[in-house]
C-alpha cells in the first residue's frame, strides 16, 4: 500500500489541533482540502479515524494507534529522501520567492526551524518585483512566493479571490505613506488618506495587476483616479523615485526600519487599511511537504510588522503567530 506523506501530515495535525479549521490554517491548506485528504486515508487503510461532530474531531483508537507512529515515518522519509538526493549529489531545494516588501520577513531563525523539520534540506532564496513572483510560481520555477498583498487574498478556504494560488497568511502590515523629507508634510507624526489624494504616486506596471491597485491605495481614493508620478520596475528605482520628489509610495510599514535613507519618512495614514503577508503556491498544484514544512516554519518564526489592526468588518483568526 503506497500513501502520500501529505496524507499523514494532514492525520496529524487534525490530531493534534483537535479541529479541522485550526489544522488547516496550521498546514497552510484549505478546509475541503484537508478533509479530502482525511477521507483519502481512511479509504486506503479501510478504517475510520476520526469521530466527526459539531464540538471537532474525536480520534478514534485507530487514529490514536496511527498517531504513536507517524512522527517516526514522516522523519524518517525525510530522512531518506535527503540521503538520496545527497548521494546522487543533488541537495534537496525549497526555492522561496519574495518580494521587496517581505525580504527582512525571513531571517536564520526561520532556516534552523525548516532545517529541523527537513534535516538535509536546503532554502533557496530569490527576489522578485512582486508582479515577477506570480509567473516564477506559475512556471514551476520556485516553490512558494512570499508576498504582500490586499488582506481579502487569502480569506476564503486558504486561497485568493480569483482562485489562482493557495495561501497560508502570516499576519497583517499597515500601509504607511513615503515621503521625500522635504514634502510638505514630512513634518507630521501621522496624515489622513484624504491628506494624500491629489499626490502623485510612484507605482508599478499595470501589468502587476492587483499588487499595482493595492499600492497605490486605489481601494481607499473612493473612486478618485490616482495621478502617476513614476512609473517603477524595481524596489530601488521606487524609492529612489520617493526620494527625487516624483511621487509619493506606500509600503508596509514594517519596511521602513529598513529602508536606511535619510531622504525620505514613513508615515502611519488614518483611512488605508493594512496588507496581508503570507506565502502563496499554484492551487492547481497543492504544497508538498518541504513547502508545508516551510509555512510551519514561518508561522514559528515571522512576526509580521507595523500596528495591525484587521480589515474592517473582517477578524483575522489565521495570524495568530504574535503579529497582533
Amino acid at each position: 500500500m503506497d500513501i502520500d506523506t501529505r496524507l499523514l501530515r494532514a492525520f496529524a495535525a487534525v490530531v493534534e489541533e483537535g479541529q479541522l479549521t485550526a489544522a488547516a490554517s496550521r498546514l497552510g491548506v484549505a478546509q475541503p482540502t484537508l478533509t479530502k485528504r482525511i477521507r483519502l486515508l481512511e479509504a486506503q487503510l479501510e478504517v475510520r479515524l476520526f469521530e466527526r461532530s459539531r464540538s471537532g474531531m474525536a480520534p478514534t483508537p485507530a487514529a490514536h494507534e496511527l498517531a504513536t507512529r507517524v512522527p517516526a515515518l514522516l522523519d524518517g522519509w525525510a530522512d531518506a529522501l535527503a540521503a538520496a538526493r545527497a548521494a546522487a549529489g543533488r541537495p534537496a531545494v525549497l526555492r522561496v520567492g519574495f518580494e521587496s516588501g517581505t525580504i527582512h520577513l525571513v531571517g536564520l531563525a526561520t532556516v534552523e526551524a525548516f532545517a529541523r523539520r527537513m534535516p538535509g534540506w536546503q532554502v533557496r532564496l530569490r527576489q522578485f518585483n512582486g508582479f515577477d513572483s506570480g509567473a516564477a510560481l506559475d512556471a514551476g520555477e520556485i516553490d512558494l512566493a512570499l508576498w504582500h498583498a490586499p488582506p481579502e487574498e487569502g480569506e476564503q478556504g486558504g486561497a485568493t479571490a480569483d482562485g489562482r494560488y493557495g495561501c497560508a497568511p502570516l499576519g497583517l502590515d499597515e500601509r504607511w505613506v513615503v515621503l521625500p523629507a522635504g514634502h510638505r508634510l514630512a513634518g507630521r507624526g501621522e496624515l489622513a488618506m484624504a491628506d494624500l489624494l491629489e499626490e502623485a504616486v510612484v507605482s508599478v506596471p499595470a501589468v502587476a495587476g492587483f499588487w499595482r491597485d493595492h499600492w497605490v491605495g486605489a481601494d481607499a481614493r473612493g473612486g478618485r483616479p490616482v495621478r502617476v508620478g513614476a512609473v517603477v520596475h524595481s524596489p530601488d528605482e521606487w524609492l529612489a523615485a520617493v526620494a527625487c520628489g516624483q511621487g509619493i509610495g506606500f509600503a508596509p510599514a514594517s519596511l521602513g526600519a529598513l529602508a536606511g535613507r535619510p531622504d525620505v519618512v514613513f508615515r502611519p495614514v488614518r483611512g488605508l487599511g493594512p496588507s496581508r503577508a503570507g506565502l502563496y503556491w499554484p492551487a492547481d498544484r497543492p504544497p508538498t511537504a518541504a513547502a508545508e514544512a516551510f509555512v510551519l516554519s514561518c508561522r514559528e518564526t515571522v512576526a509580521v510588522g507595523g500596528r495591525v489592526r484587521p480589515p474592517t468588518g473582517a477578524v483575522d483568526q489565521t495570524a495568530s503567530n504574535g503579529a497582533g
